[in-house]
């Protein structure tokens, strides 16, 4: 599997003191502590970036973000594995470079938590106290919710309304293995004592380009960071910040899968919801995953069978043609959660977040007598997802063996300061490694340098699938300054 796989995840930054209510200010003052940047006065170059594009063919009203230079470097940090820490909004937000596989993804996305962990470690030890607290979760428990986003390059060729069709059903029932676990109801819908997702309740439409409010369940945001005729990307807002590894690889590997699949003309099968915006809160709602779900052509069928069907359809796609190890890993655990979800869920207490976080609370409930609103509830809900590891209850399972690993630390530190080596981020990490004091500026797209002379020369990176180690091996070589790079570059 080789895809262009890149997750973004916000964080919730909580302040103990009322002097202290901006989440701006505070979101500036936790990145602002990022150790070990190679290049802390670069800028982020949004040159090529421009969110106000719709996939369905029109441009919307909006001035895409151009700050001056010095709010841009307080507002981004450019990291040493080439991905990017920022305050989008009112939150602190990662993203790692440009992955190839679903397991890569993951491996970044631990080691971005560690690095925020790092910055609010050395934010509070500045400060003498535990003043800040930051979360990887997607609601503040007040009807306030945050994001977590995935992004997968595809060809332009594929019409972005065949992408929705196929991937409605898709994502309204994928949650039944990628849900992080949510107690109680938020947004106006109906009371719930736990649910699957997190996000579920905040989705109020099929298709737009808000985030914000009104969010759909498909994002038709048309921003490839890509050559814009060659390039789509898919920029899904539907699911959870996991904490459990094989949550999130299974999120991730089964949506590769899908797009895998769409990009080779795979068959797919017909199920058209009749309401996907009820649907997937009533999924996130039913424990027992016998709920019905309603068809236009007045079929029922519940959100197990749904997720079968891609299964088999994954499995008929691959019988002729060659299938990757991870590919393989994806299958088969897709196949054995499905399998178990049906039989137990609490079976799986070791491999999927919402089961995870729901054993956990039961079992406090029948030793404490307490009900699904006690305060002792919610709070237990929210330190699942602390990031930091002597206080959250995940990493509490973790440390102990109660859930399962993909991943090896010597992996995760290794992506702290390294970027990915099948992508266009390993030429974006080796220019910070080689030349960290001439980046003037970085993007997905592009890299700045400080030439001299007040003089910015920009290498464009519109390839993302270029630039990779293999390509740029020889290119590094024997070189000692910027102008013999840019030199190899252009003979």
């Amino acid at each position: 599997m080789l895809r262009i796989i890149g997750t973004e995840t916000e964080y919730g930054i909580i302040a103990r003191s009322p002097h202290l209510p901006d989440p701006v200010a505070n979101s500036l003052r936790l990145i602002a502590q990022c150790p070990g940047l190679p290049a802390p006065d670069a800028l982020w170059d949004y040159e090529n970036e421009n969110p106000f594009w719709d996939a369905r063919g029109y441009r919307v009203e909006g001035e895409p973000e151009r700050p001056g230079p010095h709010y841009n470097r307080q507002l981004n940090k450019i990291l040493p594995n080439a991905g990017r820490l920022y305050v989008d909004g009112a939150h602190p937000e990662y993203s790692t470079p440009e992955c190839s596989n679903p397991r890569e993804a993951l491996i970044y996305e631990r080691a971005g938590d560690q690095i925020v962990a790092d910055c609010l470690t050395q934010l509070n030890n500045s400060l003498g106290s535990d003043e800040f607290l930051v979360y990887r979760n997607n609601s503040d428990g007040k009807g306030n919710s945050f994001g977590y986003h995935e992004n997968y390059l595809l060809p332009r060729r594929i019409a972005f309304d065949r992408l929705a069709t196929v991937l409605l059903p898709f994502f309204v029932t994928r949650q039944i293995f990628c849900g992080a676990g949510k107690v109680g109801a938020e947004n106006g819908t109906d009371p719930v004592s736990f649910q699957l997702s997190q996000r579920a309740d905040f989705f109020e439409c099929l298709l737009d380009l808000n985030t914000m409010v009104g969010r759909p369940i498909i994002n038709t945001r048309d921003e490839p960071h890509a050559r814009q005729a060659e390039y789509r990307r898919l920029h899904v807002i539907v699911g959870d910040a996991n904490m459990a590894e094989i949550s999130t690889f299974l999120k991730i590997g089964t949506t590769a899968i899908v797009m895998e699949m769409l990009e080779q003309e795979g068959t797919f099968p017909s199920l058209d919801l009749s309401d996907p915006v009820r649907a997937i809160k009533q999924v996130s709602r039913d424990l027992t995953f016998k709920g019905s779900l309603d068809l236009n052509n007045g079929r029922h069928t519940t959100a197990i069978e749904v997720q079968r069907e891609y299964l088999h359809a994954a499995h008929r796609f691959y019988t002729t043609r060659e299938c990757s190890p991870i590919t393989k890993d994806i299958l088969i655990r897709w196949e054995s959660v499905l399998d178990t979800l049906e039989r137990d869920p609490r079976l799986l207490r070791r491999e999927l977040d919402w089961v995870a976080k729901y054993d956990l609370i039961t079992s406090y409930r029948d030793r404490r007598g307490c009900q699904w609103d006690d305060p002792r509830v919610a709070m237990m809900d929210l330190q699942y997802h602390d990031i930091r590891p002597s206080k959250s209850l995940y990493a509490t399972l973790e440390r102990t063996g109660k859930i399962e690993r993909l991943t090896h630390d010597e992996e995760i530190t290794r992506a702290r300061s390294s970027a990915p080596t099948q992508t266009r981020a390993f030429f974006r990490g080796a220019c910070l490694k080689k030349f960290p004091r001439q980046i003037y500026g970085m993007s997905w797209t592009s890299v700045l340098f400080d030439t001299g002379n007040q003089s910015i020369k920009r290498i464009p990176l519109l390839d993302p699938y270029r630039g990779t180690q293999q390509l740029t091996t020889e290119l590094f070589q024997d070189i000692e300054t910027v102008d013999q790079l840019i030199s190899r570059l252009t003979t």
